[in-house]
């Protein structure tokens, strides 16, 4: 009997976000490993990571031995109570969908947590083997999201969820080095492994645009593109460093998300305008994005917990060759400053350290061979297919 694996993702293309492409990837390098040999599930939802982008997609696709079923959730939009009624939607359909096979090994891909947690009962239930892909240290987040005594319960809480899928794991994958300083510690008998976000094939041999395309008459180009959330902490940062440079600068932010309102307020009440707000925009159309601007703009808010995390932002970024100006600390910090030419880092939410930050740049664009091909999304999701297939050889 042919084995099968079931892969569990709240994203998916046609969705945008980095869940969705990293699922995409290693979906794509378990296929190349074994066309015809294994049975490859996808149990995902339908395209709502950004509602003024959301397309609907197929219910069921079918492609070789690779079969995604997407499920339909309630119309949610992005606070927290909105998000756990959508997943709760999401598992409890995907609960159902998976009973009706049987499953060798069980890959959960999972950002805040709760999708790992939805993989660990799925295997428990069917005694298959368990694949973490931790995404997000979410319990550590909480403690700084929610004021005390609420944000301790809940973190209580999903601290005693965190335990229960990790434990459960027979391996786990962490997205970033900077985890492992968070999960060792408390998980000294577990098996982890860190296989990374990529650079992805569209950001691969991208072409650039000269530092003579640019009008030195007009104002220097700054681009946000991703989520618009409390982790990233735009309206925190870009309305006042927008007032400091004036006419020198427009800020482009492309996106959408919880604190978007936030951030409109804020641009609002600052009463600049050199900040435009776009919505989202497909994958094609965001590299002809990226090309128009002269500087990336990166940010995460000024959470103990966002020392860990290495954005997958900045791999993208990075392949685009273009100069960044990127507001993170600890680990994503030092991640730049060791990894990525021509990158200006400063304390988050530091108005003068970007200011110091900005004028250190060389406004030019600058091929990063090397960095692209350390980093390249194929290479990285291979290793870690296999990473996955080893559980499968040893499964029953």
């Amino acid at each position: 009997m042919r084995k099968r694996i079931l892969l569990l993702s709240f994203f998916y293309p046609p969705d945008l976000s980095a869940g969705s492409f990293r699922a995409k990837a290693l979906v794509d390098a378990l296929y190349e490993r074994v066309a015809g040999e294994i049975d490859i599930d996808v149990l995902t939802t339908q395209p709502n990571r950004y509602h003024s982008h959301a397309s609907e997609a197929l219910a069921v696709e079918e492609q070789g031995c690779i079969r995604i079923r997407r499920v339909q959730l309630p119309v949610h939009k992005s606070g927290f109570v909105d998000q756990a009624k959508a997943f709760a939607a999401f598992a409890l359909q995907a609960n159902r969908i998976a009973g009706e096979d049987h499953y060798d090994v069980v890959v959960a891909t999972s950002s805040r947590l709760m999708t790992a947690v939805l993989g660990s009962w799925i295997a428990r239930r069917q005694r298959a083997r368990l694949y973490l892909d931790i995404r997000d240290i979410f319990v550590e987040n909480l403690g700084e999201l929610f004021p005390s005594p609420f944000g301790r319960a809940v973190a209580w809480t999903f601290g005693a969820l965190e335990r229960w899928a990790i434990k459960r794991a027979d391996k786990v994958n962490l997205v970033a080095a900077g985890f492992l300083g968070y999960f060792q510690p408390k998980y000294p008998q577990q098996q982890f492994s860190v296989y990374t976000n990529g650079v992805d094939d569209d950001f691969v041999d991208l072409p650039l645009t000269s530092s003579g395309d640019s009008n030195a008459d007009q104002p220097l180009r700054i681009l946000y593109a991703g989520n618009i959330g409390d982790g990233q902490g735009l309206h925190l940062i870009i309305p006042a460093l927008a007032q400091r440079l004036g006419a020198q600068v427009h800020f482009s932010i492309v996106g959408a998300g919880g604190r978007q309102q936030a951030l409109r307020d804020a641009v609002a009440e600052s009463g600049v305008e050199n900040v435009e707000l776009l919505a989202p925009v497909s994958r094609d159309r965001l590299l002809a994005v990226y090309r128009q601007a002269d500087v990336l703009f990166l940010h995460l808010n000024d959470f103990k917990a966002f020392r860990r995390v290495l954005p997958s932002k900045l791999f993208e970024y990075a392949a685009t060759g273009k100069p960044i100006l990127a507001g993170v600390a600890g680990y994503a910090s030092d991640f730049v400053k060791a990894e990525i030419t021509n990158a200006s880092v400063f304390a988050p939410c530091d108005i003068e350290g970007a200011l110091d930050a900005l004028s250190r740049l060389s406004l030019e664009d600058v091929p990063r061979p090397e960095f692209v091909d350390r980093f390249a999304r194929k290479r990285i999701m291979r290793s870690m297919a296999d990473d996955v297939l080893e559980l499968v050889r040893e499964a029953i």
